[in-house]
């Protein structure tokens, strides 16, 4: 397999993925399928401050800089949204942290995920988003700024 360069192509993958099934049931036993493929974190990576606020389950997501690239590692105590933040580190982990920032995630409607979750996933989701964008820009503004 080739590997994937950006994250449009990333975002790509998954959505054609995702055009396999044909009804959402197919498409959250995928996602719950994802889930149990996520890489185990440390337990030592399960603290408090890496967990993310707005989520309905309790999902640390930990993120290192490594020769200029983003690396993400997460973790979710509910199957399906440790399915969900698979997803999102494989767009964006391995990623410049530029590059994350500006990512416009594009991806996450094309498959309907927003749509057919729960407001309270909804919103989880969102902010998985945003804490990984967070993340990139404060590795973006050491990298521009190095003490």
């Amino acid at each position: 397999m080739i590997a994937l360069t950006t994250i449009e192509e990333k975002e790509q993958e998954i959505i054609d993925e995702f055009s396999l099934f044909d009804d959402w049931m197919d498409k959250y036993e995928h996602i719950i399928g994802l889930g149990k493929e996520l890489p185990l974190i440390e337990e030592s990576l399960k603290t408090d401050d890496l967990l993310i606020k707005g989520c309905q389950s309790r999902v640390w997501l930990h993120a290192k800089l490594e020769n200029g690239k983003v690396i993400f590692t997460a973790d979710s105590d509910a199957i399906i949204t440790k399915g969900i933040i698979n997803l999102l580190i494989r767009v964006l982990s391995g990623e410049k942290p530029d590059d994350i920032v500006n990512a416009d995630m594009t991806f996450i409607d094309q498959i309907g995920l927003k749509e057919h979750l729960s407001p309270t996933r909804s919103n989880g989701l969102v902010s998985m988003v945003k804490q990984m964008k967070l993340y990139a820009l404060a590795f973006k503004t050491q990298m521009n700024n190095p003490s």
